[in-house]
């Protein structure tokens, strides 16, 4: 379980890198950078929620609990690598890394980590709900 929500994972990274790059390219030269950026957070969010209900059956979680460990690594690796390979991969200042979290500007990052969080426990729900009305 825990290889396949890695690999998973590297999916949901992928997405943000095109994610980020159409926001750069399309998105904010039309409606500038805060909007450019509510816009991409919001489409990240949806795409990390979809990858997870597509992803979560094959994944394989045995229960709630191990939903939400697995949204934990999720989390734990997102962090990791917008801070971590951020500051030191794509040398980016840690005040500019930071002001993805300002809410009070506008920035709503912290969306695509709550999707990030929650999404494979929501997807796990769904998931069991359905075969319930299936059976």
């Amino acid at each position: 379980m825990r290889i396949r929500a890695l690999i998973v994972w590297f999916g949901l990274l992928a997405l943000a890198i095109v994610n980020g790059g159409l926001r750069e390219i399309a998105i904010v030269p039309r409606t500038g950078d805060v909007v450019g950026h509510a816009i991409s957070s919001v489409t990240l969010s949806a795409a990390i929620v979809a990858l997870s209900w597509f992803t979560i059956a094959w994944i394989g979680p045995r229960s709630t609990r191990d939903a939400w460990m697995i949204g934990v690594l999720w989390l734990v690796l997102t962090l990791g690598f917008e801070f971590l390979a951020g500051h030191y991969l794509f040398g980016n200042p840690w005040n500019q890394l930071w002001a993805d979290y300002d809410v009070l500007h506008g920035r709503i990052w912290i969306l695509v980590l709550l999707a990030t969080f929650v999404a494979p426990v929501l997807a796990r729900a769904h998931s069991a709900s359905v075969r319930r009305l299936l059976e």
